[in-house]
């Protein structure tokens, strides 16, 4: 059996399903002040936001992850007539409409709200690299908030993270790609958060492998920018509470597709085909609560919860795919994920109550 240094995953990470209200309303319960929230409208296409303590919060602060623009500037509009996020709480965040309030808080929308604990919105100047950052960080929960400006030329910044890490996503807090990396991927490969296309080899994005204590970046605009202002969300792997890693698709259906180990109870689930064209999948433990109906939400895209059963099952130990699908199962391609969740038992021999 795993065990953990996680005794309870809801002080770190946590799912939060609400309604909008169409005003303001503060949404409580996680167990933790959240660092980083990510929102999504589960019955209408407006689209998945980002907002973090390190940015801080308010309606010029929102990223989306399904396109390339900046800061306070979507596709189609300003996202503070969006509706935003005005502050983390001591166990939740406050939500504003805003005068088109989709995003976040609109009368009639169901939402879901993925949250990470770091370190609250005091940030460490962190000198490890060649360029300063400046880090939120959790040193239980393996997670950094980083914020850098860059040089246009390669250099490298320090993560905090203890360890080389195992999934980081860097975005320009201007108009660019987000780029991921995870810790299966070549010297020089990234795919991207916003698209559809397979992984590819870039070395003016990610110049070099990270190692225990920073994170190698080329001179491309997208991540190294003269003078540009990036933020960067890293996570190294933790027993018993989160796991980044890969696995092959065999285009099995239930019974012969592939399981895949974690050490723990996933909550939150994402996965990536990088092999070819497809979209990004993500699951999670709250919006129905039981397999085998987890239905997927797509954050390169604004589509609501789809309704397909049978993708994924999530067990004891890992998870299990269903069926053969180009998102989590066609055989022979290569497929990247990010869980979070719970081992059975803690450091402590503290149960965790299974789903």
């Amino acid at each position: 059996m795993a065990y953990t240094t996680i005794n309870k995953s809801t002080a770190y990470f946590d799912t939060k399903l609400y309604s909008g209200n169409g005003g303001t309303q503060t949404i409580t319960g996680l167990g933790h002040q959240p660092d980083l929230t990510w929102v999504k409208s589960r019955n209408t296409t407006d689209g998945h936001s980002l907002q973090d303590s390190v940015r801080g919060y308010g309606s010029t602060t929102k990223l989306a992850s399904y396109d390339n623009s900046g800061e306070n500037n979507p596709s189609g509009g300003s996202y503070g007539n969006y509706g935003y996020q005005s502050a983390a709480t001591s166990d939740g965040f406050t939500m504003v409409a805003g005068s088109t309030p989709g995003q976040n808080n609109k009368s009639g929308n169901n939402y879901v709200a993925w949250n990470w604990k770091a370190n609250g919105s005091s940030t460490t100047t962190n000198n490890d690299g060649a360029t300063t950052s400046y880090i939120s960080h959790n040193s239980t929960g393996k997670f950094s908030i980083i914020k850098y400006t860059g040089t246009g030329s390669d250099t490298n910044i320090g993560h905090g993270l203890g360890g080389t890490p195992d999934w980081f996503i860097t975005k320009a807090l201007s108009a660019s790609d987000w780029h991921v990396w995870c810790n299966n991927f070549p010297a020089q490969k990234r795919i991207k958060l916003n698209s559809t296309g397979g992984w590819n080899t870039n070395s003016s994005i990610f110049a070099s492998l990270p190692d225990a204590t920073k994170i190698y970046f080329g001179g491309g605009g997208d991540v190294n920018g003269s003078g540009v202002n990036y933020i960067c969300y890293a996570w190294k792997n933790v027993t018993g509470f989160s796991k980044a890693g890969v696995y092959d698709g065999n285009s099995g259906n239930n019974g012969t597709a592939p399981f895949v180990y974690t050490g723990f109870k996933p909550k939150f689930l994402i996965i990536r085909n990088v092999s070819q064209t497809s979209a990004w999948q993500t699951y999670d433990a709250e919006r129905l609560g039981y397999n085998d109906k987890n239905y997927e939400l797509r954050p390169n895209e604004t589509a609501g919860e789809g309704s397909t059963t049978d993708y994924v099952d999530f067990l004891s130990n890992g998870f299990k795919l269903r069926h053969q699908s180009t998102g989590v199962n066609q055989n022979g391609d290569e497929f990247i994920y990010l869980a979070f969740g719970q081992t059975l038992v803690g450091s402590n021999n503290v149960p965790c109550t299974a789903r």
